[in-house]
């Protein structure tokens, strides 16, 4: 278990502890929704958790295989609905790995981003695709 500890700091702002470490992030509510936008809004946070754990398990899955992939970004597009409800639409993933990296091997990386934890517990109605650029 791990425990996040958030307060809400007024004018739509909010301070999350990341409690094991002391590591501190704020959100801001986004600008089409009253707030300012000075931070990450916490559906830009879903993104931001989607790409970096699609990172960290394909980062996984290299030293697995013995392969270097530093340096490999990803850039997550997030598109928001506003009816019927205001929820996340869509999550579309652009994955560049830098490095030359052999077809089997491109096949296990790509596997295990679709494996992350995050995009499986995502629900299944909001579109999230994964792309992937090589070299």
């Amino acid at each position: 278990m791990v425990a996040i500890e958030l307060e809400y700091e007024g004018d739509l702002h909010c301070k999350a502890v990341h409690v094991p470490s002391g590591t501190w992030l704020t959100t801001d509510a986004p600008k089409d929704n009253q707030g300012r936008g000075e931070s990450f809004s916490p559906t830009d946070l879903v993104a931001t958790a989607l790409g970096s754990c699609i990172l960290s398990v394909m980062g996984i899955m290299a030293r697995t295989l013995e392969i270097d992939i530093a340096g490999s970004t990803a850039r997550v597009e997030k598109e928001m609905a506003n009816a019927p409800i205001r929820m996340i639409q869509k999550l579309a993933v652009t994955v560049h790995v830098p490095h030359i990296v052999s077809e089997q091997n491109r096949t296990k990386l790509e596997k295990a981003a679709h494996a992350c934890p995050v995009h499986k517990s995502l629900h299944p109605d909001m579109q999230k695709p994964i792309d992937f650029t090589w070299g």
